[in-house]
């Protein structure tokens, strides 16, 4: 504290005096030059040190206290000459002016070995390997420096066993990224393991930084995003105060995430165990070619008495893919990034409406006058969607049933569409299982559903029943009956049976809006079929076979009329008959009315 000067002797003298009640811990030697602001005296008071500061540059003259001599407030510890202090020489209690601190300079020297720079050997094995760390990935996830670490001078808890040098040089924030930034602006958390440290192992500390940050997460309802890379758990950490760790908090808390805030999975590399656990309890796993995804790595296996395994054939991509549990498949780490940063941004609500949406009159046509004509039905939700938007999930494990996230002027929806290419569109376990899946996404994320119909129903026979789907049929039902979300349909050709009703979350009437195409044909089951068994006796009294063939081709013919759309729309069945160009301003009004 710099005390005003009282009591000059001359012109030039300057009194310094205490402003505290205390004793003197330090002065420093007359005839030293100093500062400004500069300590000239410590005194030390309630166990706090108050400095006694030149309010001037100046020459000391004359110092009337030392160390351990009791001083009152308002007695003169020492005078000052003012003069000009040569910038060599300044000095005071606590050092020359312009040191570093050595405080200050241990923590930057700490937290620059954080970075990739610092640690030049690991960084290349990764580049030979084609991959990327963890702090790049965290850095392109999130908007430009908005990155705030949590527990990054963390290390393992091995001090039992190494030094603490060479945790801090081999095992930085013990192996896992924890922090929070934004993506768009919109504030996030962060999980990533480091697979360059410990193969991305979980160990104690590295569960408590999950811990410390999921609270966080769950507080202020952030979205999560987690890059799971990794062996599962450690059984290096000696210093570790458990015997089995079985009573860690992590994978509880973050089950507890689904339904509360949107969680994303990117994986690449091997992801076993522990890291797998919670890269399954994510509303979205996104992953790389190159990734093996399993609850056990080779040691595990072996471990168990299952002989040995190479670590790539655990859970390669094309299995799970296929079966479901990997959402979107991308070729790298930079490509699941993106779909990260995208899913994020669906799963944060409405964004600007597109200053160039696609031209919607070739929906007129997307659909063939031919009732058994192929389409495409990708092309139809890519036209119907805003450029550049569409994410589709688990396009290789159900391909009769399309499921995504889109944009429509804006606003983030999810699209369940029936693809005619695979079974004509019905609906078989697989694609009601996807549905299904969809739809309770949606929910969580409080994403309306637009489901395009195209379907003769739920698909039939001995070998379907063997794939359990009548409990997949009724799941579907249950999911789409406890949505709290608006539903939109659109009939584009067929609308057939209990699967029709399932696309319509239920019955015509449960969308807030349903509306068909010109295409559209309507039944309690497909119309040949139909015609062939309602009228099977008096086809069958028909002798001449040209004769029966006609009569029933004109049977069918009048089906198709009475079960056309227009004709179901007189009924209301349905709500409207739209001009497929008007499509997406039906969804939006649909959208505007459910609030």
């Amino acid at each position: 504290m710099t005390v005003p000067a009282s009591g000059s002797q001359d012109d030039t003298s300057i009194e310094l005096r205490a402003h505290v009640t205390g004793v003197c811990t330090s002065a420093v030697a007359e005839g030293v030059h100093v500062r400004a602001g500069a300590a000239v005296v410590v005194l030390e008071s309630m166990k706090t040190e108050h400095p006694v500061e030149a309010p001037t540059d100046a020459e000391v003259h004359d110092v009337l206290v030392g160390p351990g001599d009791d001083v009152t407030v308002g007695d003169v510890v020492a005078r000052l000459r003012a003069a000009a202090a040569p910038a060599e020489v300044v000095a005071g209690p606590d050092g020359p002016v312009g040191t570093d601190r050595p405080d200050l300079a241990e923590v930057l020297r700490r937290r620059s070995l954080l970075a990739d720079e610092a640690r030049p050997e690991a960084v290349a094995r990764r580049v030979e390997r084609g991959r990327r760390t963890a702090r790049r990935n965290v850095e392109e996830l999130l908007d430009a420096g908005s990155f705030s670490e949590y527990g990054g001078l963390a290390v393992a808890a091995q001090r039992g066993r190494r030094s603490i040098d060479e945790l801090i040089e081999r095992t930085p924030a013990d192996g896992l990224l924890t922090g929070s930034g934004t993506i768009d602006g919109r504030p996030v958390g962060v999980l990533a393991y480091d697979a360059t440290v410990l193969a991305g192992t979980q160990g104690f500390v590295n569960h408590r930084k999950t811990d410390r940050l999921l609270e966080v997460v769950e507080r202020h309802r952030l979205p999560v995003v987690l890059f799971g890379e990794g062996g599962g758990g450690r059984p290096g950490d000696v210093d570790a105060p458990f015997v089995s760790g079985l009573d860690v908090p992590s994978f509880a808390r973050f089950a507890r995430l689904s339904g509360q805030v949107p969680t994303i999975a990117v994986v690449a590399g091997y992801c076993f165990a522990g890291n797998a656990a919670l890269v399954g309890c994510c509303d979205v796993i996104v992953a790389t070619e190159d990734s093996n995804l399993g609850m056990a790595g080779p040691a595990m296996i072996e471990g168990g008495g299952l002989g040995r395994v190479a670590p790539t054939d655990i859970g390669p991509i094309e299995v799970q893919a296929a079966n479901g549990s990997v959402d979107v498949r991308v070729v790298d780490e930079a490509a699941g990034v993106a779909v990260a940063r995208a899913l994020v941004g669906l799963a944060a609500g409405a964004r600007p409406a597109p200053a160039d949406p696609h031209d919607q009159a070739p929906l007129r046509d997307a659909v063939p006058l031919a009732r058994k004509r192929l389409y495409d039905v990708r092309a139809v939700l890519d036209r119907l969607a805003d450029p550049g938007t569409v994410v589709e999930l688990r396009r290789n494990h159900a391909p009769g049933m399309v499921t995504a996230l889109a944009r429509i002027d804006g606003r983030p929806i999810g699209v369940m569409a029936n693809d005619p290419s695979h079974l004509g569109g019905a609906i078989d376990t697989d694609a009601a299982r996807s549905a299904t899946r969809l739809v309770d996404l949606c929910d969580r994320w409080g994403l309306p559903v637009l489901s395009l119909c195209d379907t003769p129903g739920f698909m039939v026979g001995p070998e379907a029943e063997a794939t359990g789907q009548v409990r997949a049929f009724g799941d579907m039902f249950v999911a789409a009956a406890g949505a709290r979300v608006p539903w939109v349909m659109v009939v584009l050709r067929k609308a057939y049976g209990l699967g029709a009703q399932a696309m319509a979350g239920g019955g015509m009437h449960e969308p807030v809006l349903a509306v068909s195409w010109p295409t559209g044909e309507f039944g309690g089951m497909g119309l040949e079929g139909a015609v062939r068994l309602g009228f099977a006796r008096e086809l069958d009294a028909i002798a001449d076979p040209d004769e029966r063939a006609a009569r029933e081709a004109e049977l069918i013919e009048r089906a198709y009329e009475h079960g056309g759309a227009l004709n179901v729309a007189t009924h209301i069945e349905v709500d409207d008959v739209i001009d497929p160009i008007d499509t997406r301003r039906r969804i939006l009004d649909a959208l505007t009315a459910a609030g």
